[in-house]
C-alpha cells in the first residue's frame, strides 16, 4: 500500500485546482483562515471521495437503497483508505439519545444486567431466585390456604399456560393446533372459550391468549394429599413446558399470579417477565415506562418529569435488577469518572466474571477514552441534544475508538473545541494513539498545541472565500515552522501575535449580582459580574461555566425583561438587571434547521432583496409579487426540490447524502422566476454571491449594505448569502447572530453573552473578532463570554475562573480579577497557562 495520499486537481467549492501529497498513518493538520478551504479539502473532497468509493464497493443490491453519490470535483485521489468523518454537527436532537446510547455503552449495559443482574422484587425488595416446579407448587398451596375472599362464581383454581401476550393477529392456526393437542379451553383477553366452538379474533387488535391446563377444586388444595399435590405439580410443569417457562394461576377469589422457572418472588409472589436486554430498553414497550413511553417526561420535549417512573424511563421490573447493589438507571446517573471506577472495582464471582468479561471490557474501553478526552464530568444519562459541538464530537470519537479499526482515515473538525488548555494534552495523546495503531488522522484545527504536535501541516489560504483555496505551505513539523510563506508559522514562531488593542478598563460599581447559585454542580456560588466591561468566564470543562452564565444568569434576566417561561437553574437571587435594557444570548446553535434558512434570511436582508426583484419592470409586467421570489412557497420555487436546491437521500446506516436537484440544478427557483433580473443577476445568482461580493453589489441599498457589511466585519465575508444553515459550523452560526445584533441600533445598555466565539477561528481572525467585541464595550455595552482561548482571555477586563475541576469537583469560584491577578493565582489552571501568555 502506498505511504501517501495523493490529491490531484481538487476544485470543490473555492479550491483552485490544487494538488497535494500527504503522508499516510500520520497525524496531519489542515489550518488556515476561516473560509480558506480547509473543510472543502478535508471533508468535501477527501472524506467525500472515500465514502463514495466505499458505497461503490458494495453490491448492486445494497447500492439501490443507498442511491448514487456524486463524485467530488477532483481529478484523482490515490492511496485513499476507508474514511470516517467526525464533525461537530451530528449530535442527535432526539430526546431519547443520551451519552450512554450514542457511545453504545447502554447497549452493553443492557446485556450486562440481563446476563448477570440479580432481580429483586419491586413489591417487597426480596432477592428473587429461579423457581423450581416444587417451589411453585408450595407457593400455590400456601396462597390457597391463606385467607382469601371467596368468589360467588367458582371454587376452583385454574392453571394456565400463557401463549400470546398483547400481540396483534387472528391466531386461527394456534387455536387449531391447541385443539388438536388435546386442550379443551383457552382464556382470550380475560374471557374463557371452549376450543371446540368457533372463535373469531380481529387481526388488528392486540390479544392475550392462555391455554387452560387444569382446573383443580380449591378444597383439594386446602389440605392437599399426595395425589392432590402431584396433580398440581404436573399441571404446573405442563404449563411451564407449554407456556415457554411461564405458568399462570387464577385463584377462586379471582386474583391471579404468574409463576416462572426463571424468576418469581417466593415471599409476595411477584413474577418477573423474561429478563433479557429489551427489558432495559426505554425504546421498547417491553421495558419502557408504560405512561411516558420511555421519554421520562410527560410529553416529548417537555421538562415535566413523568410521575410514574420519576424520569427514569423504565418499568419497575427493570429498575429492580441489580449488580453490586445498583440498577441500570443508578449506573447511567453516574459521571464518566464514577462509572469507570465502578466498572474497574466491580465485585463478581468466577462464573459471572466469565459471562461478563467481554462486555465489561467494551464498557471500560469507552469510558476510559472519554476520560482521556476530558469528558469525565458528563453523566451517562446526559441528553445528546444538550452537548456542545466539541463534546458531541469527542463522544462520537469515543464510539469510533471502541471499534478499534486499523487502516482507516479519520477526518476530524476541531476536536479541541470546548477543551481547556489543561485537557488538550489528553486529547492529543488519544489522536496520536489512533495514528500509532495504523490509521491516518486528518485534523482541521487552529489550536496551537494540536498544530505543534502534528506530524505534517497543510496551510490553505492565503485569505478566505475567493481569495483562498490555494496551498500556502505544506510540510512536516517542525521544518514548516521556518516557512516564511506560512501565516500560521509566523504566529507559532512568535513573529506575529494577537495584540491587546486597548487599555484595560477599571471595574466599576454596576454589576449583575448572582447569589446562592446551586444548580447542577454549582456550590452556593456568589459572584458579581461587572457591567460595561469585557468579561471572560473561564475554567476546565464541566466546571459550571454554562450553568452559571446561561442556566441561571441569562434565564433569570430573560424572565425579568421578557417574561420568559424558561425556568432558571436553582439560585437565591439575580440582582442588577435594572442596569441593562436588553440581554442577547448568542450560542452556537444553528440559525435554522432547514436548508432554506441562510445568512440572508436570518439577518433580515432577504426581505428587501425580494422587494427589489418584485419592483423590477419585468416582474411588474409579468404580474409577479414578492411571494414569487420565495423558496418557502409554491409558485416561483422549483417544485421538484421545493426550494431546497438539493434532494436528501436517506443512507440508512450512513449519514444522509444531499445531491443537487436535477431539475433546477441547485438554483432553487423555476425557469420563469429566474428570467427576472436586477443589475444583471437573477434571484439565484444573488443568493450565490459571497457576502464580500454582496457588500459591493448592494452598496447603494443601505438597508441591505449595513447588514452584509457587518457580516464581513465579524470575518464571514467568505460565506454565501444563500448558504444553507445546516452547513454552517457552530462558530459561524454564532458570528452570524453577532453580526445580526451589531447591525441593529445600539442602546449602549445591552448585555451580550457568547459561548466560545473563537470556535473555528484562525489567529488572524481572532484579532478581527476582538476588535468587534471591544468596540461594543466602548459603546457602553457589556460583553460576557465563556472562553478557553488564551489570546482572548488575556485581553479581558475581568476574569471569573470556575473550578478547580469539572463535575462534582468543580462549581466554585477559584479566582476573580484581572488577567494579571489570575495569572498570579497558583490554584487556577487558567492562571497557570495565562502566566506564560502574559510574559
Amino acid at each position: 500500500m502506498k505511504d501517501k495520499i495523493t490529491i490531484k486537481g481538487a476544485r470543490e467549492h473555492n479550491l483552485k485546482n490544487i494538488s497535494l501529497e500527504i503522508p499516510r498513518n500520520k497525524m496531519v493538520c489542515f489550518t488556515g483562515l476561516s473560509g480558506s478551504g480547509k473543510s472543502s479539502l478535508a471533508f468535501d473532497t477527501i472524506f467525500a471521495e472515500g465514502q463514495r468509493r466505499y458505497i461503490e464497493s458494495l453490491s448492486a443490491y445494497a447500492r439501490q437503497f443507498l442511491g448514487q453519490m456524486q463524485k467530488p470535483d477532483v481529478d484523482e485521489i490515490e492511496g485513499l483508505s476507508p474514511a470516517i468523518s467526525i464533525d461537530q454537527k451530528a449530535h442527535s436532537r432526539n430526546p431519547r439519545s443520551t451519552v450512554a446510547t450514542v457511545t453504545e455503552i447502554y447497549d452493553y449495559l443492557r446485556v450486562l444486567f440481563a446476563r448477570i443482574g440479580d432481580p429483586h422484587c419491586p413489591t417487597c425488595n426480596h432477592k428473587i431466585e429461579k423457581l423450581t416446579i416444587d417451589e411453585m407448587t408450595d407457593i400455590v398451596i400456601r396462597e390457597v390456604q391463606a385467607e382469601k375472599k371467596q368468589s360467588k362464581n367458582t371454587n376452583e383454581v385454574i392453571i394456565l399456560a400463557p401463549m400470546i401476550r398483547g400481540r396483534k393477529g387472528n391466531y386461527y392456526q394456534l387455536l387449531y393446533d391447541l385443539y388438536n393437542s388435546g386442550f379443551a379451553k383457552v382464556r382470550i383477553d380475560g374471557k374463557i372459550h371452549r376450543l371446540s366452538e368457533k372463535i373469531e379474533l380481529s387481526r388488528y387488535k392486540a390479544h392475550t391468549i392462555e391455554v387452560i391446563i387444569d382446573t383443580i377444586p380449591e378444597v383439594m388444595l386446602k389440605s392437599p394429599k399426595k395425589d392432590d399435590r402431584q396433580r398440581l405439580s404436573e399441571a404446573l410443569e405442563r404449563a411451564i413446558e407449554t407456556g415457554h417457562d411461564l405458568a399462570g394461576v387464577i385463584y377462586a377469589d379471582g386474583s391471579e399470579r404468574l409463576l416462572s422457572t426463571k424468576f418469581s418472588c417466593v415471599d409476595c409472589g411477584f413474577s418477573f417477565p423474561e429478563i433479557e436486554p429489551r427489558l432495559f430498553s426505554f425504546n421498547s414497550p417491553y421495558g419502557a415506562c408504560p405512561d411516558c413511553g420511555g421519554l421520562g417526561t410527560e410529553e416529548i420535549f417537555s421538562e415535566d418529569i413523568c410521575t410514574t417512573c420519576n424520569g427514569n424511563r423504565l418499568r419497575p421490573e427493570a429498575m429492580s435488577v441489580l449488580i453490586n447493589g445498583i440498577n441500570i438507571v443508578d449506573f447511567t446517573n453516574m459521571t464518566i469518572n464514577e462509572a469507570a471506577e465502578f466498572i474497574i472495582n466491580i465485585d463478581l464471582n468466577d462464573r459471572t466474571q466469565e459471562i461478563a468479561g467481554t462486555v465489561l471490557k467494551e464498557v471500560e474501553n469507552r469510558l476510559t477514552f472519554m476520560l482521556d478526552v476530558g469528558l469525565h464530568y458528563l453523566t451517562l444519562n446526559r441528553k445528546a441534544g444538550s452537548l456542545s459541538g466539541g463534546e458531541a464530537q469527542r463522544i462520537r470519537l469515543a464510539s469510533q475508538i471502541g471499534s478499534r479499526l486499523v487502516g482507516a482515515l479519520y477526518v476530524l473538525d476541531e476536536p479541541t473545541i470546548g477543551l481547556h488548555q489543561r485537557d488538550n494534552e489528553q486529547l492529543i495523546r488519544t489522536l496520536e494513539n489512533l495514528r500509532d495503531i495504523g490509521n491516518t488522522v486528518i485534523v482541521v484545527e487552529h489550536d496551537e498545541d494540536t498544530i505543534r504536535r502534528s506530524d505534517y501541516m497543510v496551510e490553505i489560504g492565503p485569505a478566505a472565500g475567493v481569495h483562498g483555496g490555494q496551498i500556502v505551505a505544506a510540510g512536516p513539523m517542525p521544518e514548516i515552522l521556518n516557512d516564511k510563506n506560512s501565516n500560521t508559522a509566523a504566529y507559532l514562531r512568535g513573529d506575529k501575535k494577537v495584540s491587546i488593542s486597548r487599555d484595560r478598563l477599571k471595574i466599576g460599581k454596576d454589576a449583575i449580582k448572582i447569589r446562592g447559585a446551586v444548580a447542577n454542580n454549582l456550590k452556593n456560588v456568589n459572584v458579581d459580574i461587572p457591567l460595561r466591561r469585557f468579561v471572560c468566564v473561564t475554567g476546565v470543562s464541566g466546571s459550571g461555566k454554562s450553568t452559571l452564565m446561561f442556566e441561571i444568569m441569562y434565564k433569570s434576566i430573560a424572565k425579568k425583561l421578557y417574561q420568559s417561561k424558561a425556568k432558571p437553574g436553582e439560585h437565591k437571587s439575580v440582582l442588577g438587571v435594572e442596569y441593562i435594557d436588553k440581554a442577547i444570548l448568542m450560542d452556537q446553535s444553528a440559525i435554522g434547521r432547514s436548508s432554506r434558512s441562510n445568512p440572508a434570511t436570518y439577518t433580515g436582508c432577504w426581505t428587501p432583496i425580494r422587494d427589489i426583484f418584485a419592483s423590477t419592470e419585468e416582474a411588474k409586467f409579468r404580474g409577479y409579487k414578492v411571494g414569487r421570489f420565495s423558496f418557502n412557497r409554491p409558485g416561483g420555487r422549483c417544485d421538484n426540490c421545493e426550494g431546497h436546491g438539493e434532494i436528501a437521500i436517506e443512507m440508512h446506516f450512513l449519514p444522509t447524502v444531499y445531491v443537487e436537484c436535477d431539475v433546477c440544478k441547485g438554483k432553487r427557483f423555476n425557469r420563469e422566476t429566474l428570467e427576472v433580473t436586477w443589475n444583471n443577476k437573477n434571484i439565484s445568482q444573488v443568493l450565490d454571491l459571497t457576502i464580500e461580493e454582496a457588500v459591493d453589489f448592494f452598496k447603494d441599498v443601505p438597508m441591505i449594505y449595513t447588514k452584509v457589511k457587518t457580516l464581513t466585519d465579524v470575518g464571514l465575508g467568505y460565506l454565501k448569502l444563500g448558504q444553507p444553515a445546516p452547513t454552517l459550523s457552530g462558530g459561524e452560526a454564532q458570528r452570524v447572530k453577532l453580526a445580526n445584533e451589531l447591525s441593529k441600533r445600539q442602546t449602549g445598555r445591552t448585555l451580550y453573552l457568547l459561548d466560545e466565539p473563537t470556535t473555528g477561528l484562525h489567529f488572524e481572525d481572532i484579532q478581527k473578532l476582538l476588535d468587534v467585541l471591544h468596540k461594543l464595550v466602548e459603546k457602553g455595552n457589556s460583553v460576557i463570554i465563556i472562553e478557553h482561548n488564551l489570546d482572548v482571555i488575556k485581553t479581558s477586563d475581568w476574569i471569573i475562573d470556575l473550578g478547580p475541576e469539572g463535575g462534582v469537583d468543580g462549581g466554585t469560584i477559584v479566582v476573580e480579577g484581572t488577567p494579571e491577578e489570575v495569572a498570579r493565582t497558583a490554584e487556577s489552571y487558567t492562571g497557570k497557562y495565562l502566566k506564560k501568555m502574559l510574559k
